[in-house]
């Protein structure tokens, strides 16, 4: 078995048994209803964190609008629950119909952002995917859709007018957000999460993941040896967008009221917060630092006010320590004491023989 695979393996299955052991731990009532209550919020955000993984740490590109795909997919996800909720009176199947949906439109935008975004690097891809996501919000502000007897009804800018005020019924109410069915549970966001983290890690063991490293690594030397560059660098995005909307769309229905400032930069910048903390292309760091980093604040409510604070101490301390050279020398003399030269695997001579 390759290492590669051991670890995706290993990192499957400490998110299985944290959420079993969660799950057993509410159902008892050990775990209280404060901590029972975080465990779908952790869930989707963990998705979301290894979803902007896959662009900022395996492809190498500095995304900002990542909270503009997940108000897509929720948005989208969302109206079409409450549109067929009538219809499709089986709660499981809506939200799976929802979340196919939510994950495709997302998708589609990410194409369509993508095609000519991905022409930029560095801080004009940031820019420019910054002002993507405000005009998601700002979009999404102004929507008005309405349903009666008569038909479906959209306005933008203006709530909707003329409507049979019988059987009228608001879908969409702009600032105000939707009220999308409480569809989601603990375990579908499990199941979800685990099926997120699969496409992901062997995306990043295949040739296309091999081919975004290269081009994170050395974009010209990538572009010299042949490799479509564009076209690389496009599957990472769409696949992280479309992961992104898939989560908007369990966002959407675990909460009684959604509303459109929710999609705002600082939470683009909280789910690059735990990326970056959880360690660049590292799933495993990027699911411990979402637990922590989101679970923390929430247990200690006094803390709140100060959550961006201390994030960004935390990244300044986090860059201090990886980059100065201080603490590259302080690194380097506590990897060489002879505990952890203990620890260290024993390399095999040619013979066979350790050495």
């Amino acid at each position: 078995m390759k290492k590669s695979t051991k670890n995706n393996i290993i990192t499957c299955g400490i998110v299985l048994v944290f959420f079993i052991v969660c799950g057993f731990l509410s159902s008892a009532g050990i775990l209280g209803s404060k901590l029972s209550g975080l465990l779908i919020p952790i869930g989707i955000y963990i998705i979301l964190s290894i979803s902007l993984n896959l662009t900022v740490g395996i492809l190498g590109e500095l995304s900002l609008g990542h909270a503009g795909f997940m108000c897509v997919g929720a948005y989208v996800g969302g109206v079409f629950s409450i549109l067929t909720q009538d219809t499709i009176t089986v709660p499981l199947i809506r939200i799976i119909l929802a979340i196919i949906i939510g994950g495709i439109a997302a998708a589609v935008f990410g194409f369509l952002i993508g095609i000519p975004v991905l022409r930029l690097r560095g801080d004009y891809l940031a820019i420019v995917t910054l002002g993507f996501g405000e005009i998601i919000k700002s979009i999404a502000n102004n929507i008005y859709i309405a349903k009666d007897i008569n038909g479906i009804h959209f306005s933008f800018a203006s709530p909707v007018s003329g409507t049979d005020a019988a059987s009228a019924v608001d879908v969409f109410k702009g600032a105000q957000g939707i009220k999308a069915p409480q569809d989601t549970t603990l375990l579908l966001v499990v199941v979800v999460l685990m099926i997120c983290l699969i496409v992901i890690m062997n995306l990043v063991d295949s040739k296309t993941g091999r081919a975004c490293m290269a081009i994170r690594d050395n974009y010209i030397a990538a572009q010299s040896v042949g490799i479509n560059v564009t076209k690389y660098r496009l599957i990472a995005f769409v696949v992280s967008a479309a992961i992104a909307g898939v989560a908007g769309v369990l966002y959407s229905h675990s909460l009684a009221v959604l509303a459109p400032k929710k999609f705002d930069y600082n939470f683009s910048i909280l789910i690059l917060v735990f990326v970056v903390l959880g360690g660049l292309g590292s799933m495993r760091g990027s699911i411990i630092a979402t637990v922590i980093l989101y679970a923390l604040p929430e247990v200690f409510r006094e803390l709140g006010d100060y959550r961006m604070l201390i994030y960004a101490i935390v990244l300044i301390v986090m860059m201090l320590f990886n980059n100065a050279p201080y603490f590259i020398a302080l690194r380097e003399r506590i990897a060489a004491l002879p505990l952890f030269q203990k620890l260290k695997p024993k390399k095999k001579a040619v013979g066979g023989e350790s050495k």
